[in-house]
């Protein structure tokens, strides 16, 4: 009898370490294993994604009023779930030319330093002040000052808006600036130390490259020797923006257009554009980083940063991207 009371107390109490386990473990955080789309809070548009020593960067446009666009944030980290903030890493206070409209930062790191390029002032004509400029850093956290003291490009070429900067490093290591909204883009040759063009072969500074269907938005990368250009193309405000493709042979083009890839999805998000590529090398992992408007909002500035697996089909062509809301599994760097 007092072997079965004993018994029983065991039991009992090994019954109450079971229920206090599996409470304690349901008041726990398991750890996240998918980015999840947006990637972080807030309403941010035009992201570059970017791989600095082992860490993810994304530098996004601030969405909001064209006055209220004063400033850049970026976001890192070492997964692509957690995400850390890094708030105003330039802004007008430092670029004393720029006044308003900061958008689409570009970054590259050169000689140690990090360069961030940036369309500011939304110009609509010669005579306005404004354009392209270009901040530099020690690290990609910023802070960034101003590298010139006035816009590396402040007129219209070739019909093209100066805004959308996408900064290019070729394979022999020259560096190339794509640019332009109005439905134009044009590409040009950055000298040694960013502070200007050198001149084509044929002696213009600005080449037109414009593909069917391009609105703004530019970004390259190279895949086995071939030359990706990307565009957005809709307007921005609207269900319809999308980004399609070209491939090349040569950074110049001539670019014809492939397809679309990337465009809204009625049961997700509308107006999916103006994106960027990061690549992981070493594991050969493409993801696609983005901005899309929720379904609720109607405000052509509520927009947000997602990002999506990029795939290529046996031919080299990229593959229509589908967006989630779960986004990608996590991602340690090596």
């Amino acid at each position: 009898m007092k072997k079965n009371m004993i018994l029983k107390a065991k039991q009992a109490s090994l019954i109450i370490l079971v229920v206090f386990c599996n409470i304690y473990a349901s008041g726990q955080k398991t750890p996240a294993t998918r980015s999840g789309n947006p990637l972080f809070p807030g309403w941010y548009a035009d992201p570059e994604g970017v791989i600095f020593d082992k860490t993810y960067w994304i530098y996004p446009t601030y969405s909001a009023p064209y006055n209220k666009q004063v400033f850049l944030d970026a976001f890192s980290s070492t997964d692509l779930v957690t995400w850390k903030k890094h708030p105003r890493i330039v802004d007008t206070a430092s670029i004393k030319w720029a006044w308003r409209a900061m958008w689409a930062p570009s970054i590259v790191k050169k000689d140690k330093k990090y360069f961030l390029f940036f369309g500011a002032n939304d110009i609509q004509h010669d005579s306005a002040k404004g354009g392209i400029g270009v901040a530099v850093a020690d690290k990609p956290e910023g802070p960034f000052k101003d590298h010139l003291g006035k816009p590396l490009i402040d007129k219209f070429h070739n019909g093209a808006q100066p805004i959308d900067q996408f900064a290019f490093k070729d394979k022999d290591g020259q560096y190339y600036l794509f640019y332009g909204g109005w439905r134009h883009c044009n590409v040009a040759k950055l000298n040694n130390d960013f502070t200007g063009f050198v001149p084509f072969e044929d002696g213009t500074i600005f080449k037109e490259i414009t593909p069917k269907g391009y609105v703004e938005g530019p970004f390259m990368f190279i895949r086995n020797g071939k030359y990706y250009f990307m565009w957005s193309e809709g307007g921005w405000t609207g269900p319809d923006y999308s980004v399609a493709y070209a491939i090349a042979d040569s950074p110049f083009g001539p670019f014809e257009r492939v397809g679309t890839i990337l465009q809204q999805d009625f049961s997700i998000a509308n107006g999916a554009g103006h994106n960027s590529v990061i690549h992981d090398e070493k594991k050969d992992k493409w993801y696609i980083i983005y901005h899309r408007r929720p379904l609720t909002e109607k405000d052509g500035n509520s927009r947000e940063t997602c990002i999506e697996i990029m795939d290529f089909d046996e031919k080299g062509l990229i593959k229509p991207v589908i967006i989630t809301r779960e986004g990608v599994s996590s991602n340690k760097l090596r």
